[in-house]
């Protein structure tokens, strides 16, 4: 790990962190080492995402020079091809008691309380609901469900589980018996099972939901990603890894696990013999350095594991967070560090081919600028997209096959319908319809 001088702000000039972007090295030597394919180190990164430390903003020459560079790494790694993925959103609930300042995808758990009749606008779903929305989304062609929920305090890992919190006296478990809320959410066994329909492919259990489901225990995450396994989980999202940095992480989500916490359980999931994926969510009160220092800890993940399938940078949505109002905001990151944030994990990740540019967070016209900034995958059908929207997001929560041949042919490249793991791709060409019938409603409300 590289040094980094002390003392930094965020944009209102609140918070002062350890790591600050500065470095000896040029942007140059850093660039001409991105281009020759030479492993890059923290220091470099920071020069390409800053376009050279010992500038005052970001040069915007610099900056198309690091998008070409990675537009050619891409060319060299993946090909033409833009790959999605026909998938549905299934979040379970969003009751949550965490208190990520970024997040607003999230109601407080004592207004889902039997006893509670106010109005919080939130959800919880059974898991026969979860298997009803599953099955009638497989019946239009889906074949993934993605499932990323708020940690309500009822979910229990199993039935074993449930009994140990029911029986312990600990006040810091986070635990109400399920008896006490108007829907009982089940437990992730259960609705992992009830997800399980036809084949589906299910990707769920983040590290912070495997916490939870191990809390009060004295397993380990290997344990419960093995009985993940056997209630039919496929491959578990990299997401709640934010800034993998404490200092960034004890001011964003102070309630949630550690950087440690979050790679050890990323590494048991993949020592079971799942697939993972990995996220970056960038913008907020962290630096070029932070970020650096993020990417060269999923590289590291990487090399010891090789169960990582994808990165996927996350542009922090301000509007309706904490963070915005309580003043440590004033925004989200700008059109030139999304670029460079998608440029440079393509230039620093040698280790995985392939990285995700979200339509949902940037749009169509910049999503389609970033798969010519070395992204190469367009995200998903999705369905129902309710994280970003409540954060504030505005660019819809749903996609079809023809509007992604559309968008991404009108660019030159290949549009291929894959499967969750990569491993499994189907080229799309001829006359449209190119895939199932998704989509919403005839009023424009989501289909689910």
């Amino acid at each position: 790990m590289v040094a980094f001088e002390s003392g930094t702000d965020t944009a209102e000039g609140a918070l002062e962190f350890e790591h600050r972007p500065t470095s000896d090295q040029h942007f140059e030597n850093a660039l001409a080492k991105a281009r020759d394919g030479t492993r890059l180190t923290v220091e470099d990164a920071i020069e390409l995402l800053t376009t050279g430390s010992d500038t005052t903003g970001i040069d915007h020459e610099r900056k198309e020079a690091v998008l070409e560079a990675a537009d050619h790494r891409r060319a060299e790694v993946v090909g033409r091809e833009v790959t999605f993925v026909a998938n549905l959103n299934n979040n379970v609930t969003t009751a949550c008691n965490t208190g990520c300042l970024f997040c607003n995808f999230k109601d407080r758990s004592d207004q889902f309380l039997e006893a509670n009749d106010a109005d919080h606008g939130g959800f919880t779903k059974t898991p026969e609901q979860s298997r009803a929305i599953v099955a009638d989304a497989v019946e239009r062609g889906i074949y993934e469900v993605t499932s990323v929920s708020g940690l309500h305090p009822a979910l229990a890992l199993d039935s074993e589980h449930r009994s140990i919190l029911e029986a312990s006296d600990r006040g810091d478990l986070n635990y109400r018996s399920p008896a006490a809320y108007e829907v009982d959410p089940g437990t992730y066994v259960e609705q992992i099972e009830a997800m399980s329909v036809d084949g589906v492919h299910v990707h769920s259990m983040t590290p912070e939901e495997a916490a939870h489901a191990l809390r009060g225990t004295d397993w380990s995450y290997e344990e419960v990603y093995r009985r993940l396994v056997d209630a039919g989980l496929d491959s578990a999202p990299g997401t709640a890894a934010e800034i993998l940095v404490d200092e960034v992480r004890d001011v964003i989500c102070p309630g949630k696990i550690d950087t440690d916490g979050w790679l050890e359980a990323m590494e048991a999931a993949a020592t079971v013999g799942l697939d993972v994926t990995s996220t970056m969510m960038y913008g907020h009160v962290e630096n070029e350095a932070h970020r650096a220092i993020h990417l060269d800890r999923i590289r590291e993940l990487q090399d010891r594991t090789g169960a990582i399938t994808e990165f996927v940078p996350l542009s922090f949505i301000h509007q309706n967070t904490p963070l915005y109002d309580y003043g440590m905001v004033d925004g989200g990151p700008t059109v030139q560090e999304d670029e460079l944030l998608i440029a440079v994990s393509r230039l620093f990740l040698d280790n995985i081919d392939h990285i995700q540019a979200s339509w949902v967070k940037y749009g169509d016209e910049q999503g389609l600028k970033m798969l010519s900034a070395g992204a190469d995958d367009f995200m998903g059908t999705i369905l129902s997209e309710e994280i970003t929207k409540r954060a504030g997001g505005g660019f819809g929560e749903y996609r079809s096959f023809d509007q992604y041949v559309e968008l991404i042919e009108s660019i030159g490249r290949i549009p291929v319908e894959r499967s969750t793991d990569y491993r499994t791709r189907r080229r799309i060409d001829g006359e449209p319809p190119h895939g199932p019938t998704l989509g919403p409603n005839a009023d424009g409300t989501p289909l689910l």
